[in-house]
């Protein structure tokens, strides 16, 4: 676990460098804030296009290969940004960037393959503390790289350069998850067509209604994270360094409660308690945003409903993983990734609409609403689970 965790780590340092200079970089080239939504839509488009490819591939071939792959297509793409001197270049690296970007599904699947359903969600956890850890270091090392002068080139070659260290740490310490066997099986299996399709398999192991959470999910983190750095930058004047402050502050965060506090309160109160507090925490915060005017408010509105939202990932993770057959794993985690990319695509599309029309209270209040319906699906399983006899994991509904 902890050298996967490890591959990761240096992957999304990569990724925290890019995301946070993205609304500073476009604007060099002539982007408005809607081209910034639709380039964060380009990545997600490619994301969820390609993530079930990658978690099907993942079966068949092995974890650690695809996750190589993944990584090699993510330091590409960084240079590619690097190097990026019009607008469109910009598109054109985002959108590769994303069709490559299966790691975190077939992440997901590998730390699962690892893991007992005991300490499954401890294992995710760990996962979005590499996640943490990512947007912590990566922002300020972009910051520091670009300073003052909002040079993006080096930053972006930077990315790359931790793609590849991870690249040779997975293929030197990184073992393989699945046995040759397994693998075989699978292979098997798909050559004689015995593989259910995506709607039948999500409909067999009753699912829907939980895949649905991560497009609600990703849908009003992608918003925030597109909105909250214009927010900063209008309201409050900051720039690129300011906001991977920021940004790192809610990675400290991430990684005290995904890599240190997540197992003891699973055990505690139960993956499904835990869901519905952390997803009220975020519906809150983004309400106190819509009303926020200090300095102080904004920030730290922000960071109550980026905390809550980052620890319910890691529990919807776990529950995928509990509510699908091992031989379909890498299969069903990059559904949930697609799922996830999906709604990176519709966040920052319904965020710009509403900021050009109505301001960033519009963007605020309109992901709170959505959010209610990830609440009541949190604490309808709940009740489901009390129902037949505890707060763990049941059969997916809907």
């Amino acid at each position: 676990m902890r050298v996967l965790f490890g591959v990761i780590l240096l992957d999304l340092i990569g990724f925290g460098i890019v995301i946070p200079i993205l609304p500073f970089l476009s604007p060099k080239l002539g982007a408005d804030k809607m081209d910034i939504a639709l380039i964060i839509v380009t990545y997600a488009i490619g994301s969820g296009l390609c993530g079930p490819f990658w978690g099907r591939l993942s079966d068949r071939m092995g974890r650690k290969p695809v996750i190589m792959i993944c990584l090699a297509g993510a330091a590409l793409s960084y240079v590619m940004l690097g190097l990026a001197s019009q607008l469109w270049m910009v598109y054109v690296a985002r959108g590769f960037a994303g069709l490559m970007a299966g790691n975190f599904g077939v992440a997901s699947a590998m730390m699962a393959d690892m893991t007992g359903p005991e300490n499954r969600a401890r294992g995710m956890g760990m996962i979005g503390a590499a996640f943490g850890l990512g947007i912590v270091m990566g922002p300020m090392i972009g910051g520091l790289l670009s300073g003052d002068s909002a040079s993006f080139t080096l930053p972006c070659i930077f990315a790359g350069l931790m793609s590849v260290l991870a690249i040779i740490a997975a293929a030197v310490f990184l073992p393989e998850s699945l046995t040759p066997e397994k693998r075989a099986a699978n292979r098997s299996q798909y050559r004689n067509n015995e593989s259910l399709s995506t709607y039948r398999l999500l409909h067999q192991t009753r699912n829907r209604l939980l895949v649905m959470q991560y497009v609600i999910h990703n849908s009003c983190v992608s918003a925030l994270t597109y909105a909250y750095p214009l927010w900063l930058g209008d309201t409050l004047g900051w720039g690129a360094r300011q906001v991977g402050i920021v940004f790192g502050l809610q990675g400290v965060l991430m990684v005290i409660f995904q890599g240190g506090l997540l197992g003891p309160l699973v055990r505690l109160m139960g993956e499904l308690r835990l869901l519905c507090i952390t997803v009220t925490a975020f519906w809150s915060g983004m309400v106190a945003a819509a009303f926020a005017t200090t300095m102080p408010a904004m920030v730290g509105s922000m960071l109550l409903a980026m905390t809550g939202a980052t620890v319910c990932m890691p529990l919807l993770n776990t529950l995928a993983s509990h509510r699908i057959p091992v031989a379909s794993r890498g299969r069903m985690m990059g559904i949930t990734s697609a799922a996830s990319s999906w709604g990176r695509v519709i966040g920052p599309l319904l965020a710009g609409a509403a900021l050009a029309t109505f301001g960033f209270r519009a963007v605020w209040l309109g992901a709170a609403g959505i959010v209610l319906f990830y609440v009541a699906w949190a604490f309808r399983e709940m009740l489901l689970a009390r129902r037949i006899g505890g707060a763990g994991p049941v059969q997916g509904q809907g």
